[in-house]
């Protein structure tokens, strides 16, 4: 019987969706030390609704075993469940251990954004020349600048003058947006998010950029606590998604002071134009960014906009 030689051995199989949970028991119950879902054929889940945990219609089955496990007793029992037609359906390849935090971390290189604006990861000395650098490594919480979206609203953020104004950055996830208008000179920025994760992770990232002091952390429910003038702000990020960002446009509006601005990101370009038309009596001509099939929308508030 044929045996790895490394310190792991993976295996890969394709099933329907309808037969991923029994797949994962399959191989838990022949020795696997873990087992990962992923998307077999670039099918994107947009916007499950609330505690749906949907798969895609292929699901690439990943598994890691120990290295002494054999491979033909797993292709019989996988063809036992019934969950392959042949062996042959079956990827195997050996697996060496190494320092896997290190190598995961080594994907990860400075990203710049605009003109002055640097993301850079702690394993990286950032260059003395890098107008402004949020040192930042990725983590539970969404945004290291590696999606379009939060590209996207970097780059904006960048090209401001943001010294003694006063920011909300609703949807915070790791912090990034909100250190970087710090960094840009805003005087105060507020912090929303549901998540608690996102909110220990924006304090930790914040303190650790030299902004503590000018970044506060509030979940949805703090933060509507808060008086109205204490919501206001001169300019408002949110990047999250574009139903919530739709649900939000009477709460969001209101926190724009006359004269400021509204970026929301996160959105879909086929979604674009409903998020769009949520805000119209904020501003109904909203400047519109594409890349990649996500867009980013900057609102102006004028002085007649209805909101108080």
């Amino acid at each position: 019987m044929s045996k790895s030689t490394s310190d792991w051995l993976t295996l890969e199989l394709s099933v329907p969706a309808e037969q991923a949970e029994r797949a994962e028991d399959c191989l838990f119950a022949a020795g696997a030390v873990s087992v990962t879902l992923l998307d077999a054929q670039d099918h994107p889940l947009h916007e499950p609704g609330p505690g749906e945990l949907p798969l895609w219609p292929w699901v690439l089955v990943q598994a890691l075993f120990p290295g002494t496990v054999a491979r033909e007793p797993l292709s019989e029992h996988l063809l036992a469940a019934g969950l392959i037609d042949s062996a042959t359906a079956l990827g195997f390849s050996d697996l060496v251990d190494r320092d896997w935090e290190r190598a995961w971390m080594d994907q990860f290189r400075p990203m710049r954004f605009g003109r002055d604006l640097w993301i850079c990861p702690s394993h990286v000395s950032p260059d003395p020349d890098w107008p402004l650098v949020v040192r930042l490594d990725p983590g539970l919480a969404f945004g290291s600048g590696t999606h379009p979206t939060t590209a996207l609203c970097l780059e904006w953020i960048d090209s401001l003058s943001l010294i003694d104004r006063r920011v909300i950055d609703y949807g915070c996830g790791s912090g990034v947006l909100a250190i970087a208008a710090a960094l840009k000179g805003a005087r105060t920025v507020f912090c929303v998010d549901h998540d608690p994760q996102a909110l220990a992770a924006t304090r930790d990232n914040a303190e650790r950029n030299g902004v503590g002091t000018r970044i506060s952390a509030w979940s949805p429910a703090e933060f509507s606590s808060l008086e109205p003038h204490q919501r206001r702000a001169d300019v408002v990020v949110a990047n999250i998604l574009a139903g919530p960002l739709v649900e939000l446009a009477p709460s969001l509006a209101q926190c724009i002071r006359p004269g400021g601005q509204l970026v929301l990101s996160g959105i879909l370009a086929e979604q674009a134009a409903a998020v769009a038309e949520a805000y119209r009596d904020l501003d109904p001509h909203p400047d519109q960014e594409n890349r990649e099939g996500w867009v980013r929308l900057v609102f102006q508030r004028r002085d007649d906009a209805g909101y108080r």
